[in-house]
């Protein structure tokens, strides 16, 4: 049966790849499962057929016969216990790429997503200049471990895994132009992952429903 997501009908992110359906998307195609996109605008992501996927009334979700999942991690982790590519063979490979997954969303992702929520929507407060150095220097923490961990390695353990994938998604939802860039090995890192072709496949469709859906 094929699997069924469902993705922003308009991504305010504009097509560039950084709404959380493009980690689902691929992740798919990483392991080359063919599945289908049910579009949904912010005003059905609060309607009962959706919150009964999604709790939280967001995206993506995951249907494939009576399997209905939610989270863009448990879906990735998901597709990788059941088709190959994504996790290693052996028990402490598994174990490990799963921590980085965990560490991706829980650890890295945070700091993140709350510079880029006080980028966007703080701007005008009276504490603004005060909170954003703050901020940036918890980002800034985080990518200094994982720069170090990561050392000149081209991934995070040994080849690529639902690990990278998450974890490159995660990075490149960094919103503040050059901090990136202070690690060089971690924009070189975020690279590779974007020249996989799996990862251009996903991007490209993402891409093309925001194009399709805005107005010429």
């Amino acid at each position: 049966m094929t699997p069924i997501i469902t993705a922003f009908e308009l991504s305010p992110d504009r097509g560039r790849g950084q709404a959380r359906d493009m980690r689902v998307r691929w992740a798919l195609e990483e392991v080359g499962q063919p599945y289908d996109v049910r579009l949904v605008s912010f005003a059905e992501m609060k309607q009962p057929a959706h919150l009964a996927l999604h709790p939280f009334g967001q995206i993506p979700t995951y249907q494939e016969g009576d399997l209905a999942l939610f989270e863009s991690g448990a879906i990735v982790l998901h597709l990788a216990e059941r088709h190959a590519g994504l996790l290693p063979d052996d028990a402490n490979g598994r174990a490990r790429t799963i921590a980085w997954i965990f560490a991706a969303l829980n650890t890295v992702e945070p700091p993140i997503v709350d510079l880029g929520a006080a980028m966007r929507e703080e701007r005008d407060r009276t504490w603004y200049k005060e909170r954003l150095p703050i901020l940036e220097s918890r980002v800034r923490a985080r990518l200094g471990e994982l720069s170090a961990r990561l050392g000149d390695a081209d991934w995070l353990d040994d080849r690529f895994s639902a690990g990278d994938l998450l974890m490159v998604t995660v990075l490149r939802r960094l919103s503040r132009p050059g901090i990136l860039d202070e690690h060089p090995n971690l924009s070189a890192y975020v690279a590779r992952g974007e020249a996989r072709p799996a990862y251009q496949r996903a991007f490209d469709a993402q891409l093309a429903v925001f194009t399709a859906a805005s107005p010429p």
